[in-house]
């Protein structure tokens, strides 16, 4: 089959490559729609702690795709299906606490085993959710990303009238302004590098997007640039009683500065969320098939499986003039050529 690999960190190429074998458990399907991100980036320049990667591997950890045999528990062939990432072992004692997403043995599709981005990949079957026929697949791209912002939003219970503020303004900060509107703040600002980000900030949710480094006061804030500013001002401009959820990754080994008794003093809660768990996941994928979440709006850049290679060049380069949401790979066609 065709798959986008990363051999070995430094570039990812479109190639031949093994089929994968469906052992007891699993089933095949094949991928129609493949989400990239800037961790897809950081796989292919090797900058992710290596405790979460291994390779080679096949990038795709965001996708739609549709079973290749009838699957009980989940539809007939040719349904189309969502797939949880993280592979949880279920027995240890995180998995029993339904704490999946820090699983005592990590596994994840696209980073420690084949992701999607190929003509064929084989899961668990315990991780497929089917789709409700009504839902456009460029929505249920969407899945995986948004149960990431899910799980931290609804690890802390969040009570409506919140000011909110959102640090950054890629996917997952746009994400974020599209599914905390479903809390009822008081008001989403948005503080972001680019301006050419401010239409799909105001359409994702935000009532105000600002071009500049976070000011004012905050009940919540959303970390989401991955920035040490970023994260040095969003304790700064913290309210009393307030919470800062980080859900940017910034380079393995950086370090921030704070006074830890300011967070004691202003009773803040700092909170780390890493990934999603099955209950998050669920939630995402039974808001999406009620039509309640369709984030669509968000694709700015589409590719076929052929221009793969250039899908993930359009994430490195940052235009000055057009909004860049998310990247998706189309057309998984047994045609593409190699390179």
């Amino acid at each position: 089959m065709r798959a986008l690999v990363v051999t070995e960190p430094g570039g990812a190429q479109l190639r031949e490559w093994p089929n994968p074998n469906e052992v007891a458990g699993e089933v095949g399907i094949e991928p129609l729609v493949v989400g990239l991100c800037g961790t897809d980036l950081e796989l292919v320049d090797g900058t992710i702690d290596a405790t979460y990667v291994r390779y080679p591997l096949i990038l795709g950890h965001e996708w739609v795709g549709r079973l290749e045999r009838d699957t009980p528990g989940v539809g007939p062939r040719g349904a189309r299906v969502v797939v949880e990432g993280i592979v949880p072992c279920g027995v240890c004692a995180a998995c029993l606490r339904g704490a999946t997403n820090v699983c005592a043995v990590y596994d994840e599709i696209g980073f420690t085993r084949p992701g999607a981005a190929a003509q064929r990949i084989s899961v668990p079957e315990r991780l497929v959710h089917a789709l409700d026929e009504r839902v456009d697949s460029n929505d249920a791209v969407f899945v995986e990303p948004m149960a990431v912002v899910w799980r931290a939003l609804t690890r802390v219970a969040l009570r409506p009238g919140l000011r909110v503020a959102i640090v950054g303004d890629g996917t997952i900060a746009l994400l974020a302004a599209h599914l905390v509107r479903l809390f009822k703040p008081h008001s989403t600002t948005v503080f972001a590098r680019r301006s050419q980000q401010r239409d799909l900030a105001l359409r994702a949710g935000a009532d105000v997007f600002e071009v500049t480094a976070p000011f004012g006061e905050f009940d919540l804030i959303i970390e989401a640039s991955g920035s040490l500013e970023g994260v040095s001002s969003a304790i700064d401009h913290c309210a009393r009683s307030g919470m800062i959820i980080a859900l940017g990754l910034p380079p393995h080994g950086t370090t921030v500065d704070f006074a830890p008794d300011d967070l004691v003093n202003n009773d803040v809660i700092l909170q780390g969320s890493f990934a999603y768990t099955r209950e998050a996941f669920t939630e995402v994928v039974r808001r999406v098939n009620s039509l309640e979440l369709r984030p669509s709006f968000l694709i700015t850049h589409r590719y076929p499986m052929v221009e793969a290679p250039s899908a993930l060049s359009s994430l490195r380069v940052v235009s000055n003039t057009e909004p860049r949401g998310k990247v998706i790979i189309t057309n998984i066609s047994p045609d593409a050529p190699l390179y």
